[in-house]
């Protein structure tokens, strides 16, 4: 009985412990509000990879893991990914966080936009955006380099968008 007692109470620690160990490890899903974007987009230094999606967006999500991939490609040049998800917000924080464990889109900033007026937000990320997703904007402050998508984007577009940012000269034509 002793026996069957310590083992009990081993495996409730055990079990208890993974169950700390994989919530201390789930990728944090900021909530930014449009402002929070705005700023973050004029804090960056290199360029800004930013991808509005969300969990029901089956383009949205099949584009992801190219996206993460890309990125990650171009990490040492000074490119940043942010996943948006535009979710409802019955779905933040638990269920967005349980896409993005179960999906494995792990690496790039993750952040829920706190916002139900597309007509106020979409126009402050750009003047064109009608609303639909999967968007992407690819930004480049130092170099006045912009570029929106509302589209589902290949890795290749993605990758020749991303040399483009980089590439590009300053507004005044000098490097």
């Amino acid at each position: 009985m002793a026996y069957f007692y310590v083992m009990t109470r081993f495996i409730v620690i055990l079990l208890y412990a993974l169950s700390a160990f994989s919530k201390s490890n789930a990728q944090e899903i900021n909530k930014w509000k449009i402002t929070d974007v705005q700023e973050m987009l004029n804090a960056e230094g290199g360029v800004v990879v930013l991808n509005c999606w969300a969990t029901f967006c089956k383009p949205c999500v099949g584009e992801i893991p190219h996206f993460i991939r890309t990125v990650e490609q171009f990490k040492n040049r000074g490119v940043n990914l942010y996943l948006l998800s535009l979710d409802l917000p019955s779905q933040y924080p638990e269920k967005i966080q349980q896409f993005i464990q179960h999906k494995q889109f792990t690496g790039p900033q993750h952040a829920w936009l706190e916002e139900t007026d597309a007509d106020y937000f979409c126009p402050k990320i750009d003047s064109l955006w009608s609303g639909s997703i999967p968007a992407t904007l690819i930004l480049n402050r130092k170099t006045g380099y912009r570029a929106f998508f509302e589209e589902e984007m290949t890795s290749a577009k993605l990758e020749i968008e991303i040399e483009k940012a980089l590439s590009s000269r300053k507004v005044d034509g000098s490097l």
